[in-house]
């Protein structure tokens, strides 16, 4: 009878673990769990014996006193991905948990389900805070040091950075078709450029940069004479609206075609002396322009740093778990980076409620990373870890533990009526 009691406790809890998991069907990245069942210790009612005297050994005999739950373990497979499109909802793809941190102190969850509070701190649907690192002041995001909060911070403001440099790069071709030029005769076209300086207070200034070639013509010349004149070195002249500023030349060597460091006396990088454009100082850089002879195209571009100032317009989450804004000015922003843990054993991990786990001593200290290093999943923006609770094993087990649980009952039922029989003897 009581050995019937034990098998309907341990399938009570077999029917309680699977009407969680049954319930949690639906709960984003909810890891089932499982019963796993063991005998009780056993009444010794014959010991064994060895082979003596020419008799062989006997085995020994035991009654069985019941059932017990030996341990409720916990299936932390991946889960299904469900895409939202939100930016905050976050996915790990593989080993590892979020960490999060709230007044009680540090807790982990595979429930990316994430919100901003009204700060733009980023946290889960009970307010704790989830845990990654900042930029610090040169905008350097320190992984080795402790984990913060992260924050995305909608009214701030890249301040205005002036231009300091620019690249000019492409190939200006010599052998352009002649044009013709007032006053008579051909010359070399001029290829020009276009590209913007901003100062220290963020003003943009369209700049044009024309290259003209050098060589030398008459009045009279022929668009033949204005071909075989034609040179390696070209006359830089910058203009933007209400000035002009002389560039110098710039030459290319006749042999192949490759910026002449030589001719121009510059440093092996290209960079020429500094050329102030509409008030600001800026530093140009040919050294990866070309003079090479093709069909008579020239095709050349240029880029400037600095910006205008901008506010945040939009953030995403890259796959390394970089949480990077978009700004107005068009640039963008390294604003922080997700922290992932790992563990030795999950299963050692205590659920602590609101898909949350908690350390324990046989779960190990967690390792602490970045995304996609060191074993550590990548992470998903715009989707959701779905629960890993398979229906079809669930229904399976329900209708196992409902058997096995009326299986017991008729134990207690049988042994009921074998105590009847006893009492009746009486009669």
């Amino acid at each position: 009878m009581f050995s019937g009691v034990s098998g309907l406790r341990s399938h009570q809890t077999m029917m309680d673990v699977v009407g969680n998991n049954i319930a949690n069907v639906n709960t984003t990245a909810y890891k089932s769990s499982n019963v796993a069942f063991a005998d009780t210790m056993s009444q010794l009612t014959k010991a064994a014996g060895a082979p003596q005297g020419g008799i062989g050994g006997t085995n020994p005999s035991q009654v069985g006193l019941g059932v017990r739950v030996n341990a409720i373990q916990q299936n932390f497979t991946q889960g299904s991905a469900q895409s939202t499109g939100k930016a905050t909802d976050l996915m790990l793809n593989g080993d590892g948990m979020f960490v999060v941190n709230r007044a009680e102190g540090s807790f982990y969850t595979r429930a990316g389900n994430f919100t901003l509070d009204q700060e733009g701190r980023l946290v889960t649907p009970d307010g704790s805070y989830v845990q990654g690192w900042r930029p610090n002041a040169d905008g350097v995001i320190p992984t080795s040091g402790p984990t913060e909060t992260l924050l995305v911070p909608a009214d701030e403001v890249m301040p205005a950075v002036a231009s300091t440099e620019f690249d000019m790069v492409g190939n200006l071709d010599k052998s352009g078709a002649p044009i013709g030029v007032a006053g008579g005769g051909y010359k070399i076209p001029d290829v020009t450029t276009s590209f913007d300086v901003f100062d220290g207070q963020g003003a943009r200034t369209r700049v044009t940069v024309r290259f003209e070639n050098t060589g030398t013509l008459t009045a009279a010349a022929t668009a033949e004479e204005a071909k075989r004149v034609s040179k390696d070195t070209w006359k830089i002249t910058y203009s933007w609206d209400g000035g002009t500023a002389d560039g110098g030349t710039i030459a290319f060597s006749a042999t192949d075609g490759k910026y002449d460091t030589t001719a121009n006396a510059v440093p092996a990088t290209g960079v020429k002396t500094p050329v102030v454009l509409n008030g600001t100082s800026v530093l140009p850089n040919f050294g990866a322009m070309t003079g090479l002879v093709g069909n008579g195209i020239s095709n050349i571009s240029a880029d400037a740093d600095g910006s205008t100032i901008g506010s945040l317009q939009s953030f995403a989450f890259g796959t390394d778990g970089t949480l990077t804004g978009t700004y107005s000015n068009g640039l963008k922003r390294d604003l922080g980076l997700v922290a992932i843990a790992t563990f030795n054993n999950y299963e050692g991990l205590e659920k602590v409620g609101g898909s949350m786990y908690a350390v324990t001593v046989n779960s190990g200290n967690p390792n602490v990373g970045v995304p996609g290093a060191a074993g550590r999943g990548s992470l998903g923006a715009g989707q959701l870890e779905m629960s890993n609770v398979d229906l079809s094993a669930e229904f399976t087990n329900l209708i196992l533990a409902q058997r096995g649980f009326q299986a017991n009952s008729r134990i207690i039922s049988t042994s009921d009526d074998i105590l009847q029989e006893l009492v009746n003897l009486k009669r």
